[in-house]
C-alpha cells in the first residue's frame, strides 16, 4: 500500500492506494500554523478490516510530528483512535 499526501490551500488529504486503486482517504483542514483538524476518514467497504484507516492516521501523526503540529480529531474514527492509543497522543491538541 502506498499513501500519498495531497495539499491544496488549507485543505489536505492522505490517500491510500493499492495496485493503483484508491482504498482509503483521510481529509483535514489547516487551523493556523500549529494544528490541523482531521474531519473525515473513509475506507472502501471492500477493504474494511485491513487497518487502512490506522495506516492513514499514523501518516497524519507522522506529518504532525515532522512539522511540530497538533491534531484536532473531529472525525469519529480519528477521535476513537486517539482515545485508544496513548502512543500517538503527543500530537493531540489539548
Amino acid at each position: 500500500m502506498i499513501v500519498k499526501h495531497h495539499i491544496e490551500g488549507s485543505k489536505g488529504a492522505f490517500i491510500a492506494l493499492e495496485e493503483g486503486k484508491q482504498v482509503g482517504e483521510m481529509t483535514y483542514s489547516q487551523a493556523g500554523d500549529e494544528k490541523f483538524i482531521i474531519d473525515h476518514t473513509e475506507v472502501d467497504p471492500e477493504e474494511k478490516g485491513k487497518g487502512i484507516g490506522h495506516v492513514l492516521l499514523y501518516k497524519a501523526v507522522e506529518y504532525a510530528r515532522d512539522h511540530n503540529m497538533k491534531i484536532v480529531p473531529l472525525c469519529p474514527f480519528a477521535k476513537a483512535s486517539f482515545d485508544r492509543d496513548v502512543h500517538i497522543r503527543d500530537v493531540l491538541f489539548q
